[in-house]
């Protein structure tokens, strides 16, 4: 990492190097009339500090045989390349018939693993061109069996690793990660929630740093400016448990006043370590989920990517279904199968959207329903429930002589607009449940969302051939398209990134409901169905993902600002030499364009070859 990191475009800013050098490279004359940055900057010559085995080492620096002549004489690489220079589209191509060779998902994990672990710049221009197809493989459904196999598959350490049992270590760990304005972006998780599979302990930290690579392929967010954390808590999985070869604390899950005095801790550390950091909570149990993101929400930037990361996505794609068939949200009813963090995360979302349309809290959540183990939750379940879902619980009398098990008898007597599945009950959506939604909609809204792909609640075939191609269906894993529908994938990937970015940009002090309604919005507005014809599918696709979340950082910006959320314009124009104010555009195409100039692209820059400076250079990556 290092410290004195430029966040803006240079372009129009005078500027200086940290330390005097001459940029090396095919474009150095271009390059050398724009302002000299810092290494973790998104434009110009990057000052680099490394030379010979150690540059060859580094992931952020490291070109390979793309390493020019030139670049190979100065940073002492004669010898250690093979002679011919590549260019990095041929390096993307070999890196990908290389792929191609692998013949199961985990193989291919592994080797993009591997690559990520060399060349960062490679890794993200191999999944930005292959991006549907790689996608799957560097995060769900493949991830999950990664995470599964983490500690029999471990490499190299990736991240920061803090333990339950040290306490006291938290902010020293961190500290070794970086300075103060090394790190924008945090995804810290215990690892009890991981994607559909559970409790994984140690493996959590896998999770965290798929997401953080969806934070730098679909936001734009510097590969060098984020933290992984994995909180090792224990693990109640036994098997996990009793593997020799299990890298984590071996004792039962820690709860209770220990847990939240842990969590305490770190985020105390992280503030004042990270002061200006986003953090953002993955894959956390039901049990601390809800009660985390509420405790921490105004103290930091943060938020639950599985609670109102997935919340927003399919808010947006309902947002976009309900257009398509000229319907109302608050006419609509609303079935959440499945009431865990996502379910009940998906809900909340409906509701706030519903009350800035002008219904009261009490009017949108009459129209949620929400269904788990036991069937719908009723107000007679409310001491076995948690204090999120007992704001969605029905009266009893009213549910009288309703199996309210069945959900194809629940869904006769709602009547629901729109189906929600995130319940991992593979097949739960069966024929009879989706042709009773069709009974009561012309076009039904459902949307199978449990992960991995097993574990969904129905495929979207079926769910089209049951409704004769009436259902606007969008899935939680990636499908291929059925008889030229495409079916659009509520994947966080469409909601996460662009929040992550509006946030970081904004340098906002907390994350408001305000904002992520605004990401909501501005993504609904993207969706490319077309009257009469649904075929485009619900969300955009995937291979323009860096512009959707472009325009969704855009919306968040700006409502960040219109609340007085952001602290961007209390900062100094970086390497200004006049003392100018950071300026946001209110309007929204140019503070689009603000956005876009700052997103981080994997291309191979110039090298500034400078002395090293422990002031300036630290060597975390």
């Amino acid at each position: 990492m290092l410290r004195c990191i430029r966040r803006f475009s240079s372009r129009g800013a005078a500027a200086s190097a940290v330390a005097t050098g001459i940029p090396v490279g095919r474009e150095a004359k271009r390059l050398m009339s724009k302002p000299l940055v810092t290494r973790l900057s998104v434009d110009g010559p990057i000052e680099c500090p490394l030379s010979g085995m150690q540059l060859l080492n580094s992931p952020l620096f490291n070109k390979g045989s793309a390493f020019t002549q030139e670049e190979r004489a100065a940073f002492g690489l004669e010898g250690l390349l093979p002679p011919q220079v590549n260019t990095l589209d041929e390096q993307v191509e070999r890196a990908y018939k290389q792929l191609c060779y692998l013949k199961t998902p985990l193989a291919k994990n592994d080797f993009m693993t591997s690559m990520r672990m060399q060349n960062k710049v490679l890794f993200f221009e191999l999944v930005r061109r292959h991006i549907r197809e790689l996608v799957p493989i560097i995060y769900t459904p493949t991830e999950g069996d990664a995470i599964a196999a983490y500690s029999h598959r471990f490499r190299r350490p990736e991240g920061v690793f803090l333990d339950i049992t040290e306490p006291d270590s938290i902010e020293e760990r961190l500290a070794s990660y970086g300075e103060d304005k090394d790190v924008d972006y945090v995804v810290v998780s215990d690892g009890e929630g991981i994607l559909g599979i559970g409790d994984q302990g140690i493996g959590g930290i896998r999770i965290a740093i798929s997401k953080l690579a969806l934070m730098t392929l679909c936001g734009g967010i510097h590969p060098g400016r984020v933290m992984a954390v994995t909180l090792d808590v224990g693990t109640n999985n036994k098997k996990l448990a009793r593997d020799e070869l299990y890298m984590g604390n071996r004792f039962a899950r820690v709860r209770g006043k220990q847990y939240d005095e842990f969590l305490d801790k770190f985020i105390k550390a992280l503030k004042k370590r990270f002061p200006s950091a986003v953090l953002h909570f993955e894959d956390f149990g039901v049990e601390n989920g809800r009660p985390l993101l509420d405790r921490y929400r105004n103290e930091l930037p943060c938020f639950n990517d599985d609670i109102q990361g997935t919340g927003a996505v399919v808010m947006a794609s309902f947002l976009a279904a309900l257009k398509h068939t000229d319907r109302n949200l608050l006419d609509s009813k609303v079935l959440v199968y499945g009431a865990g963090s996502a379910g009940i995360g998906i809900a909340d979302q409906i509701v706030n959207h519903m009350v800035s349309y002008g219904a009261s809290v009490d009017e949108a959540r009459s129209k949620i329903f929400t269904m788990d183990r036991r069937g719908l939750i009723m107000d007679s379940m409310r001491a076995g429930s948690t204090r999120a879902q007992q704001a969605y619980a029905k009266p009893d009398d009213e549910w009288e002589g309703v199996n309210t098990k069945s959900l194809v008898e629940v869904v006769s007597r709602i009547k629901p607009t729109c189906l929600i599945g995130c319940s991992t009950q593979a097949g739960a959506f069966n024929k009879a449940v989706v042709q009773e939604m069709h009974k009561h909609n012309e076009r039904p809204i459902i949307f199978p969302l449990s992960n991995p792909t097993r574990l969904h609640e129905a495929v979207p075939e079926d769910l089209l051939e049951w409704t004769n191609y009436q259902a606007l269906v969008a899935t939680g894993s990636p499908f291929h398209p059925v008889n030229g529908y495409r079916i659009s994938e509520n994947n966080n990937c469409f909601s996460f990134p662009g929040i992550g970015l509006g946030a970081v940009l904004a340098r906002a002090t907390i994350i408001s409901d305000k904002m992520i309604s605004a990401a909501v919005d501005q993504l609904a507005s993207l969706s490319p169905l077309k009257p009469g014809d649904s075929r485009p599918g619900l969300l955009p696709p995937l291979e323009v993902i860096n512009d959707t979340s472009a325009k969704v950082a855009t919306a968040v910006i700006l409502q960040a600002l219109e609340e007085g959320l952001a602290r961007v314009e209390h900062e100094a124009v970086p390497n200004s030499t006049l003392g100018e104010r950071v300026r946001v555009p209110r309007d929204f195409d140019k503070c689009l364009e603000w956005v876009k100039v700052q997103m981080w692209k994997p291309v191979y820059r110039p090298l500034l070859k400078v002395q090293h400076d422990p002031s300036v250079h630290t060597f975390q990556h």
